[in-house]
């Protein structure tokens, strides 16, 4: 599996100049290289994860969401669903896996995942900015869980999201 750090730094624990200062800056997270070393340690039991590229890791009020790159996600999500029960038990959090590439529309299918999405739309407000409008059929979410859906998204793609449901 590609990862943003050394595959021998993840899996020794012990970090080179380039990891560390990718660390110290910012540009990963513990929780990134927490997840990472974890994936490196499963990839012989599910061979599929080999070929793929862990982008980022963000977690939001208990919701873990694994950014990997354009066409890895079915990756993931294969094997019935076991490698993601086995991260989703690791680190108990709730497991969503998003593609980084693609288009919004695919983007926001892998988020709200399991919920059908009638309408996308984009209001464009006063000041500028603008927030997208994504219309939902069937049970609402929690409103935990929502607010943590809108977080990733504002995080992993920079998308102010108003969700409503018909």
């Amino acid at each position: 599996m590609e990862t943003r750090l050394c595959e021998f730094c993840l899996r020794s624990g012990v970090l080179c100049s380039k990891c560390r200062e990718k660390l110290r800056s910012g540009e990963v997270s513990e929780l990134y290289m927490k997840v990472a070393k974890f994936l490196l340690d499963l990839e012989d039991r599910y061979p599929l994860i080999q070929d793929t590229a862990l982008v980022d890791v963000v977690e939001e009020d208990g919701v873990l969401a694994l950014v990997v790159d354009g066409g890895d996600r079915e990756k993931f999500i294969s094997y019935g669903g076991r490698l993601l029960r086995e991260v989703r038990d690791a680190f108990r959090r709730r497991v969503i896996v998003i593609e980084a590439g693609g288009s919004e529309r695919r983007f926001l299918e892998d988020l709200f995942s399991g919920q059908r999405i009638l309408t996308i739309n984009v209001i464009w407000l006063p000041d500028g900015s603008s927030e997208t409008r994504i219309v939902l059929a069937g049970r609402r979410m929690n409103e935990k869980r929502m607010r943590a859906l809108t977080e990733i998204a504002r995080r992993v793609r920079g998308l102010s999201l108003r969700v409503e449901y018909a």
